[in-house]
């Protein structure tokens, strides 16, 4: 889910492990030349989500690499797939009004209409939250600081 700080987590872990870090949304608008709210504007959702898949699949199987996947990414049954098959994936679960403190100011989410962002983020956690807890781990991240959460998920990679 956008703003839970997959990015931030994702950074912050790989370093602590010594792996690689990519961002997938990172990848695509380097490659692309755009940001995602640009691609959605210009392209769609669709040809993104096309462009996602094909990213993320190659990422997923790339060894000793911290992914942080774009919001929507494991949505997609192919990408979830490749995950559940090639990765040890977590779940950063946040909830939504904290989500909409992080992301309100941010014009870059391409999936929240204006003035109706509270609601538009409600939804969509409430719409995701079924698929996202097909993840091996889900790590609560209400109340807990950065460095908790690593540490979280540093013990259940390490004892997994």
């Amino acid at each position: 889910m956008m703003g839970v700080g997959k990015s931030t987590i994702g950074k912050i872990l790989s370093k602590d492990l010594n792996m690689k870090f990519v961002d997938v949304d990172k990848i695509i608008e380097k490659k692309l030349s755009s940001t995602i709210s640009q691609i959605f504007k210009k392209k769609g959702e669709a040809y993104f989500r096309k462009i996602e898949e094909k990213e993320s699949i190659r990422l997923i199987n790339e060894n000793e690499t911290v992914i942080a996947l774009g919001g929507g990414a494991f949505l997609n049954k192919l990408v979830r797939e490749n995950v559940k098959k090639n990765c040890f994936s977590i779940w950063l679960d946040l909830n939504s009004d904290d989500i909409f403190k992080r992301v309100y100011s941010n014009n870059k989410r391409p999936l929240l209409n204006e003035g109706q962002y509270k609601e538009d983020l409600k939804r969509l956690y409430d719409e995701r939250k079924k698929v996202y807890s097909l993840a091996d781990y889900k790590i609560d991240c209400n109340f807990k600081n950065k460095e908790e959460i690593v540490q979280e998920i540093r013990n259940l990679y390490e004892n997994s």
